[in-house]
């Protein structure tokens, strides 16, 4: 074949294209249980944030197990072995026992996630984590630093009435045992944070009321 023919370049491309399509799909492939395990991993490192447990990635599995429960719950706040229920997590810890609720939700710029966790009390709050996708820099990525997640340790998700009330974030600072002071100049983020951690616990309300103590 006449390589100065157009016939060529194209036929050419089109097997360059193909061979480099499937070696990247390959690797994608023998990649993703690794991914796939690296994700989990950070999950269980999260949570465990959530606790105030801080250990190595080689660790991370080994203490999630010897301390970690999954429980689902249904929408009653019965615990139940169905797959499509919301899950939460026991953790017998030095502190004594925990329960550590996931968090999603949306932030100014995309997504953003994390845990809480709560006293034996199903009241007092324990420990924070908070990530996020695309927050700005030295403004709404600050819910991810150890400076604002520490403000929750301490804060109560029910009033002095015994209402749910969650934990929220004020502009102008905390003014009572359920809010903590929002990150200055990133009001959105903050608000963000508060109606996460408000819509996520809601879903847990009924168990949470069955088994506080």
């Amino acid at each position: 074949m006449d390589r100065n023919k157009n016939s060529y370049i194209f036929i050419y491309s089109i097997i360059l294209v193909v061979v480099v399509a499937g070696a990247l799909s390959l690797v994608a492939v023998l990649l993703q249980p690794k991914q796939a395990k690296n994700y989990e991993i950070e999950q269980k490192r999260n949570i465990l944030s959530a606790l105030k447990i801080n250990v190595e990635t080689k660790e991370v599995e080994s203490t999630y197990a010897k301390i970690v429960t999954e429980i689902a719950v249904d929408a009653s706040g019965n615990e139940v072995e169905k797959e499509d229920a919301q899950v939460l997590y026991k953790a017998q810890t030095d502190k004594g026992l925990k329960y550590v609720f996931p968090l999603s939700g949306k932030g100014l710029w995309g997504p953003i996630w994390g845990y809480i966790s709560l006293d034996e009390d199903l009241n007092t709050v324990y420990g924070a984590y908070f990530d996020h996708k695309s927050e700005t820099s030295g403004l709404g990525a600050e819910i991810a630093t150890e400076h604002f997640q520490s403000q929750f340790s301490g804060k109560k998700i029910f009033n002095a009435e015994n209402q749910f009330v969650s934990v929220k974030t004020n502009k102008r600072g905390a003014q009572n045992e359920n809010e903590v002071d929002a990150i200055s100049g990133a009001t959105i983020t903050s608000t963000s944070v508060s109606e996460m951690i408000e819509s996520c616990l809601n879903k847990y309300l009924p168990y949470i009321e069955k088994s506080r103590k």
